[in-house]
């Protein structure tokens, strides 16, 4: 019995519009991809769409040192990123931006619709404020010492050395980093959205199957801390849309950002006959919406994007899948360790079906970081697609061609084992559908593995040799070619590019996922073309290399802005030789290392320092992954004063060195020193 049509809708998150493409990027775009891939092969209705995020105060920052207007540089990088997208194969029905008449009309009209229910409030507030370059300073442009644990060039919100929260106010002698001087505090009136309102409205919501279970459990906390006013404003200079009514006032980027999904959405139905706009998104819809992001901004999509749509008398999402950062080797993306990728750069050395592919093998619906590691990447890719998959292809069609002059045989001479591997693409379906992209990969692995054990089995080579068993051999590389074929129609979402040189080589209309239900059979193939090479180490140590150098040349055509640390700082003010000894210095191994709930920068330590176990929350997530940690000796101050932090009690404080970029590198002592030993 043929399946209803679904009609769906996809995004991805919208890319900032003030940098290039980088791999860390592609995570969602390359996830989506698949997905929506995967259901246009069910026959199902279904749009992707995306663009560049366009307005903001980094917007307007990054095109005055460009020497450009916002509106060209926004142009030029939403034309690079397309260019990006399309070379990983991601294929966007429509690719906009948010600095769009579409987008000013819907944020105007949701606006205003929120003013209507009393969902807006303005008051007056202090903000910090930049005297020389006479602006507002969001709170990321303003740098400081914490006024907790007294380290330089915090962020005026966060320690990434201990962890503490805090207003701008709170730092000690602030500055601002676009100018260098020191803030002062003015008045301004601000409009504010009224997040409480929907409280009720967002716990059910929450609950109810939208959104992943980790996800939820997060909101929760969010619940229990109680919902907030959301500032929905900011003052001028800033890029973006006025404030209807307004002269020196514009919306926040955050509000206008999700509107333009809609606006992509519309801005497509303009173009595209047989898409209704209102259709998809009026309070009633009946079709699908799903929205694909990073776990950074949860928070704006799973609470503050349902409740103005709810206020806004719209559809609110089907459902939100969230998915992890991307890591490379382990740790976190970083220009001082050249692991800083951009798209381009990789694509100037290698396929971007590898990557999709690996992408592929990692993903799963749960909240986790996906971890890119070169050479596990190069083996993945020659042993599964090279030594597994396209390997079925090259060792069946030489003989079809050779023996047969292309034609496959009339009949199924094993259809017990064709049935097997058609009857797997439910429960391949089944994963796909839930973003279990990896348990999928494995299944036709193993399907892969299947054919390959067939042939040997069958050993098509020695049965030529008596040309009494010549219907045979063309009965065995048949199935073979067709359980490739099977195998190629799982595989289409992720390989697009091979499955379109495989459809060519076949002779056949482009696979449709219901096609592994019948064989290919009394047809002519045409002669087989290599279809995958093998990934070899110069290539990826020529893309690092390429991205070092990048980096390298950045850093030498960049001035130090006031926010950088200096290579080397002036030496404080000199203490007794007394005061030093008061300080116990300890050599601690890291038993134990995991994230910290909430804590954007922190991660749980639990220290061995020879006498007992202490644990420690350290600002050093932007630098290590845990697991990369377990293990290793570190150096702590081991008679620090206990601190009381939200998370629990650290008992202790682990030394780092600070880069010039703020990097962060852990100190460690020779190999051979034991927990416990002071160092002197």
């Amino acid at each position: 019995m043929p399946q209803a049509v679904r009609k769906i809708l996809v995004t991805t998150a919208l890319t900032y519009a003030n940098g290039p493409f980088h791999l860390g990027h592609l995570v969602d775009n390359v996830q989506a991809d698949i997905w929506v891939r995967f259901q246009k092969m069910r026959g199902h209705q279904c749009t992707f769409i995306s663009g560049s995020d366009s307005h903001g105060t980094p917007i307007m920052i990054q095109a005055e040192k460009m020497g450009l207007t916002p509106e060209v540089m926004v142009a030029q990088m939403h034309r690079d990123h397309q260019a990006d997208l399309a070379g990983f194969l991601i294929e966007i029905d429509n690719y906009y931006t948010t600095h769009s008449p579409e987008n000013q009309e819907l944020v105007t009209t949701i606006f205003e619709r929120q003013v209507k229910k009393g969902n807006i409030n303005q008051r007056v507030i202090k903000q910090a404020y930049d005297p020389e370059k006479n602006m507002f300073l969001p709170d990321r442009f303003i740098k400081g010492e914490c006024p907790r644990c007294g380290a330089k060039d915090q962020y005026g919100d966060s320690c990434e050395v201990c962890g503490a929260t805090y207003t701008p106010t709170e730092l000690k002698n602030p500055y601002s980093t676009l100018s260098g001087a020191k803030p002062i505090e003015k008045e301004s009136e601000h409009y504010f959205f009224k997040l409480q309102n929907y409280e009720t409205i967002l716990r059910d919501w929450t609950r109810n199957g939208h959104l992943q279970e980790q996800v939820t459990n997060k909101l929760d906390e969010w619940f229990k801390d109680g919902l907030q006013e959301w500032d929905i404003s900011r003052d001028t200079p800033y890029f973006g849309f006025k404030i209807p009514g307004e002269e020196n006032k514009y919306f926040y980027v955050w509000l206008d950002a999700p509107i333009g999904y809609m606006a992509s959405f519309k801005n497509l139905c303009d173009k595209k006959p047989g898409l209704n706009f209102d259709e998809y998104w009026n309070k009633n819809s009946k079709t699908e919406l799903y929205h694909f992001i990073g776990k950074d901004i949860m928070y704006f999509h799973a609470l503050f994007w349902p409740a103005i749509l709810s206020g806004a008398d719209l559809r609110t999402p089907t459902a939100i899948f969230v998915h992890g950062f991307l890591t490379i080797d382990g740790q976190k993306m970083s220009k001082s360790r050249g692991t800083f990728i951009k798209a381009r750069t990789y694509l100037d050395f290698l396929p971007p079906e590898n990557l999709r592919y690996y992408f592929a093998a990692k993903l799963n619906s749960r909240i986790e970081d996906v971890d890119v590691n070169f050479d596990d990447l190069m083996q993945r890719v020659n042993s599964d697609l090279v030594g597994k998959y396209v390997n079925i292809a090259s060792r069946c069609a030489s003989f079809i061609q050779q023996y047969f002059e292309g034609k496959l045989s009339a009949t199924c001479s094993e259809p017990a084992l064709y049935q097997e591997f058609s009857d797997a693409g439910d429960s391949i379906a089944k994963n796909i559908e839930a973003l279990e992209y990896s348990q999928a990969i494995r299944q036709i692995m193993a399907l892969a593995d299947r054919a390959n054990q067939y042939i040997d089995e069958k050993k098509p080579w020695a049965a030529i040799k008596d040309p009494a068993c010549k219907q045979e051999v063309q009965d065995i590389c048949s199935l073979g070619i067709n359980l490739f074929r099977v195998l190629t129609i799982y595989l289409k979402p992720v390989l697009p590019q091979t499955a379109a040189k495989i459809e060519d080589f076949l002779n056949i209309s482009p696979l449709m996922w219901e096609d592994r239900v019948k064989p290919l059979l009394n047809h002519t193939i045409k002669p087989f073309q290599p279809l995958c090479q093998r990934l070899d180490k110069k290539e990826i140590d020529a893309m690092k290399t390429a991205t070092q150098e990048e980096l390298d040349k950045q850093a030498s055509t960049q001035t130090p802005a006031p926010s950088q640390t200096p290579a080397s700082e002036p030496i404080k003010e000199t203490i007794s030789i007394d005061d030093f000894a008061k300080v116990d210095l300890r050599v601690a191994k890291i038993v134990n290392a995991s994230h910290v709930e909430g804590a954007e920068k922190l991660l749980r330590l639990e220290l061995d320092i020879g006498s007992e176990t202490r644990q420690v929350f350290a600002g050093i997530k932007s630098a290590y992954a845990p697991e990369t940690l377990v293990g290793r000796l570190t150096v702590v101050v081991a008679n620090l004063a206990p601190r009381k932090m939200r998370f629990g009690e650290s008992q202790g404080m682990v030394i780092v060195a600070v880069g010039p970029q703020n990097e962060l590198w852990l100190l460690s002592p020779d190999s051979g020193a034991q927990p416990g030993m002071r160092v002197k």
